[in-house]
């Protein structure tokens, strides 16, 4: 009998990544607008204790993807800003294709946020396909 591929492995691994990607693309988003982005910030933005916040920022650091000395304001690694790049333009696809279809825009911003962690490349590149071809018809 052949074996079949577990459907779930994928979802449990995008749901180990997704903490990770939220807050480099939170990190990203902070340095974008004010010169350091500190433990306050990032609750802040996130609507999370400074104790998770901290916590986060230390598993961030145990995976190289962000730098932070104690007490101090962190900053993306190459590693963290790649990571955060791929995540904001993912983020960006899923909103600009669900806005294209008539999704309500206060509907596609929350439903980009969940989808960009699970969605896969090849769906995103259909997606961009799409998007990239109703453009051109116009």
């Amino acid at each position: 009998m052949p074996r079949r591929s577990n459907t779930f492995v994928k979802t449990r691994q995008d749901h180990a990544n997704e903490t990770a990607e939220d807050y480099v693309e939170a990190i990203g988003d902070i340095l974008e607008t004010q010169p350091t982005c500190r433990v306050k910030d990032l609750s802040a933005k996130m609507g999370v204790s400074h104790v998770t916040v901290t916590r986060i920022l230390q598993r961030l650091s145990a995976e190289r993807l962000i730098d932070k000395d104690p007490y101090g304001p962190c900053t993306l690694t190459r590693k963290g800003a790649a990571m955060a790049k791929r995540s904001r333009r993912r983020h960006q696809l899923l909103l600009d294709f669900l806005l294209h279809i008539g999704v309500p825009p206060t509907d596609a911003a929350r439903d980009a946020e969940g989808m960009e962690h699970h969605v896969s490349d090849a769906t995103l590149s259909v997606m961009r396909a799409v998007l990239q071809e109703d453009s051109n018809r116009r």
